[in-house]
């Protein structure tokens, strides 16, 4: 292979590295986002277990409240935090997936830097 074309090839391999870099960073901090989330709505949840079903519950919306039914809260607590729980497993599925790809990436880059060099040596 010319050294030219091992040139392009090794531009082409470090561009989708970099890439699958910033789509880890992009999914890293949509995971971070998510566990803030998790975390409020474990703290609504342990709220609404500590309040008898008697009690009256708020909801904000917009500038209002809005009195809602406990038992309502309490399932749609549940619903949201099962939605982020799904949310977080496929992101860190594609993080995972994103991961091995750039180890590929790194031996691909590696192997076409050593023909580099190798035919460097030769001239």
């Amino acid at each position: 292979m010319a050294a030219e074309e091992l040139q392009k090839q090794f531009q082409r391999e470090l561009d989708a590295f970099k890439q699958c870099q910033k789509e880890v960073n992009m999914l890293t901090t949509m995971r971070q986002q998510l566990d803030g989330q998790l975390n409020e709505n474990s703290i609504v949840k342990e709220e609404l277990s500590l309040l008898k079903p008697s009690g009256e519950v708020y909801k904000m919306v917009g500038p209002i409240l809005l009195r809602q039914d406990h038992t309502e809260a309490k399932e749609n607590i549940e619903k949201r935090m099962s939605y982020i729980k799904n949310e977080l497993k496929r992101i860190d599925d594609r993080i995972q997936t994103l991961e091995t790809q750039q180890d590929e990436y790194r031996d691909k880059l590696t192997k076409l830097q050593q023909q580099f060099q190798a035919q460097q040596e030769k001239k």
